[in-house]
């Protein structure tokens, strides 16, 4: 990343980030005076996932231009749930859980960005009583001002209770929290959030004095990919930062797997690397498509920032020991997140191969298993297998418990095999 960019502004319009902010003056002279810079992230469960990059790695990047940057947890917003552009109500989740959500997630960013601020808006929302929110913020805000937001006039028809219906005054109030006590003067967001942003700003301009305020607003573009599919999402179902629920190799795979279009797209939005470093890896992709140097730069920086290091190494030993049909050199932990990361199942030791396709899914039927050993497409462990009365053992398991299943050249599957009592 090249900080000689005159302005942070700058950077990231040039990565195609910049959707809207409210006054540049603003965030310049923030700049200029390392002034705080604030995203917030609510406790809808209890890990991040790779949508919520972006502003992490803005939270970064701010870092890297002088800011001061604040990640704020929404201990208290949790409770109720941001109605910005859902169609519906949210389920509200009990005080335990969103507790038990809050806490994973602020170890998991303080994982990833060590180098930023901390807060949570529980601190200062649960002493807030209802006769001083009505008369101390309530006050500042008109009902004709918040259905005119894009948020709630979109709801109103379908239905928004008075309790999704504060979130937007709820989020102002704690980018003023965050004006008086830590110096922040920008929140920055997704394109969803300019209406709470605004909101912020606008009542920040009210207690202060529209001309003394100096905060202001930022919101980024929603990624969106070349194939119109909302970003993040697999068949699946969310790709994790939690390496227990998506693993480092899942994780790996998933940036490795993206086309080139949306690969050099997502090196600007997320990577850390310079525009002439990501255009001389674009031209030496182009001439060398079939290498995916695009791709695999990607996943290492992607994988290296959440998962650091070791994350790293694991990933690439395990796409290294697919590629070459050899997992044999995978340790412990490793052949576990290779297990659960490919189609596999359940069967006792002594059963006959034939039944262990059917049930890796490795086969759809008995028919199309004895096909692919009579082909010779079947292959345990690394060894070539053709006999359709093959017996499984754990004497041929990696730790005695796995079975990996190669068919052809690039599909895996896993049998976790259980001994006869």
């Amino acid at each position: 990343m090249d900080t000689k960019q005159s302005s942070i502004i700058d950077e990231l319009t040039w990565r195609g980030l910049v959707k809207q902010y409210t006054s540049l003056e603003r965030i310049t002279s923030a700049q200029q005076n390392k002034a705080g810079v604030y995203c917030g992230f609510d406790p809808t469960a209890d890990s991040l996932h790779v949508g919520h990059l972006i502003p992490i790695t803005l939270l970064k990047r701010f870092k890297l231009f002088g800011f001061d940057p604040i990640a704020l947890i929404g201990g208290g917003t949790g409770m109720i749930g941001d109605p910005s552009f859902k169609s519906q109500e949210r389920v509200l989740q009990t005080a335990q859980q969103v507790k038990v959500n809050t806490d994973a997630i602020t170890k998991q960013l303080k994982g990833i960005i060590p180098e930023v601020k901390f807060a949570n808006n529980y601190d200062w929302l649960k002493e807030l009583t209802l006769l001083n929110f009505l008369r101390d913020i309530g006050k500042d805000f008109t009902l004709a001002y918040l259905l005119n937001k894009e948020s709630i006039k979109t709801r109103i028809e379908t239905g928004l209770s008075v309790t999704e219906f504060s979130y937007t005054i709820l989020q102002a109030y704690d980018f003023y929290q965050l004006y008086q006590n830590y110096n922040c003067q920008v929140q920055i967001g997704g394109s969803d959030q300019w209406g709470n942003i605004t909101s912020g700003t606008d009542l920040i301009g009210a207690k202060v004095g529209r001309d003394q305020t100096k905060a202001a607003g930022l919101t980024i573009n929603l990624l969106t990919k070349k194939d119109g599919k909302k970003f993040g999402k697999t068949e699946s179902g969310a790709v994790w930062l939690d390496a227990q629920k998506t693993s480092v190799y899942e994780f790996y795979q998933f940036w490795f797997n993206q086309d080139d279009f949306d690969a050099y797209q997502m090196l600007k939005f997320f990577t850390f690397l310079s525009q002439s470093e990501i255009e001389d890896l674009k031209t030496k992709a182009d001439a060398q498509p079939q290498l995916r140097l695009m791709q695999v730069k990607l996943a290492e920086e992607m994988t290296l920032f959440v998962h650091h290091e070791q994350g790293l190494k694991s990933a690439q030993n395990i796409t290294n020991a697919f590629f070459n049909g050899d997992l044999k050199n995978l340790n412990d932990e490793e052949l576990k997140v290779v297990f659960h990361s490919i189609p596999s199942g359940v069967i006792s030791s002594g059963s006959f191969l034939i039944d262990g396709l059917v049930t890796s899914k490795a086969a759809g039927s008995k028919r199309e298993a004895r096909e692919f050993l009579q082909s010779g497409a079947i292959s345990i462990n690394g060894e070539v297998i053709n006999d359709e009365n093959f017996v499984l053992s754990t004497d041929l398991a990696l730790n005695h418990q796995y079975l990996f299943i190669k068919r052809g050249k690039r599909k895996f599957f896993g049998l976790d095999l259980k001994t006869r009592k």
